[in-house]
């Protein structure tokens, strides 16, 4: 009789973690009926080349679908961080329609890669190296996190709390993204690569990548090596994975919601960044809304990660 209580026991609490541990399941699809709309600085930027949106999504598909080889390795990434490769598929579509042209063959981005080899990158905002910069006292609530991804979105938090548009010591600093401050040796916003990843992102998931896929830890000190790993497509496809496998976990621990069955919700949150503070916010939103007996909202897609669900059919076909 005993053992049949504990056992009884065992199993309620098994039950109750599970339920606990349940997350509402966001559909497949688009929650917009019709494309949200897509910021001006994009539109621009493919006006300026002299191409269309939709003619950049066809030549990032027809990469996929003439790369069989790129195909296979998009889908042992996933598997190994256990997401769907329509995840990958949609995060490289959407970069590639909205931001710059793809390339037309896979061997033009490992060619970029070794070129980043070549010259002297730093990471540094006028004349200040990023690493002297992070041992600045604000930075020192960071100083104890060991996983990457902790320590660099603490130190991204204390740059828009104590630096962003602010004067700091007689130095004025840029209100602008840290990332787009100290990451980007080249000029402001750039991102590189077949996942057109930015070097803050990269290092932030630094670890993951680390303990999932073996690859060595990258170094902020390094530049170079940063960059030629969001060149290259063996090693960038990984941090691809690792930021949305991160998304769909902060999603689901934060507010509630399982988006693992929504790619255009985790290229969304690939495009605008930030998943666990805007989880956190998805949260606070639908915890006034219960307390108001309203229905929750549910998290939504924005133009980018539209096209990625209205395409995706399509994008299914090739896999």
């Amino acid at each position: 009789m005993k053992k049949l209580i504990l056992l009884f026991l065992g199993m309620a609490l098994a039950a109750a973690v599970t339920i606990a541990d349940a997350a509402t399941m966001v559909p497949p699809g688009n929650r917009n009926s019709v494309q949200p709309d897509i910021p001006g600085a994009s539109s621009r930027r493919t006006q300026a080349t002299n191409t269309t949106f939709q003619a950049k999504y066809r030549k990032v598909y027809a990469l996929l679908q003439n790369d069989a080889e790129l195909r296979g390795k998009i889908r042992k990434v996933a598997a190994a961080y256990g997401i769907d490769p329509m995840h990958i598929v949609g995060a490289i579509v959407g970069e590639h329609t909205y931001n710059v042209d793809a390339y037309d063959r896979l061997q033009t981005y490992y060619v970029k890669a070794i070129s980043y080899l070549s010259s002297k990158l730093s990471f540094a905002y006028h004349g200040e190296d990023i690493s002297d910069f992070i041992q600045r006292p604000e930075f020192k609530k960071c100083a104890g996190m060991d996983d990457s991804y902790d320590l660099w979105e603490c130190r991204e938090q204390v740059w828009n709390h104590s630096f962003r548009g602010k004067t700091v010591g007689g130095e004025d600093f840029p209100n602008d993204r840290f990332g787009a401050t100290f990451f980007q040796p080249y000029y402001a916003g750039q991102t590189f690569g077949l996942g057109q990843l930015n070097p803050l992102t990269a290092l932030q998931m630094s670890d993951l990548v680390h303990k999932v896929s073996g690859l060595p830890r990258l170094d902020v000190d390094d530049p170079n090596a940063v960059y030629k790993t969001i060149m290259d497509p063996d090693l960038t496809l990984p941090y691809v994975a690792a930021t949305i496998r991160k998304s769909i976990d902060a999603y689901r621990g934060i507010a509630g919601f399982d988006i693992s069955k929504n790619p255009g919700l985790t290229a969304t949150l690939y495009n605008v960044g930030n998943p666990e503070q805007r989880a956190y916010a998805l949260k606070e939103e639908n915890e006034k809304r219960r307390a108001a007996g309203e229905p929750e909202k549910l998290p939504e897609e924005n133009y980018y990660g539209w096209l990625v669900n209205d395409k995706l059919d399509e994008l299914k076909a090739l896999f």
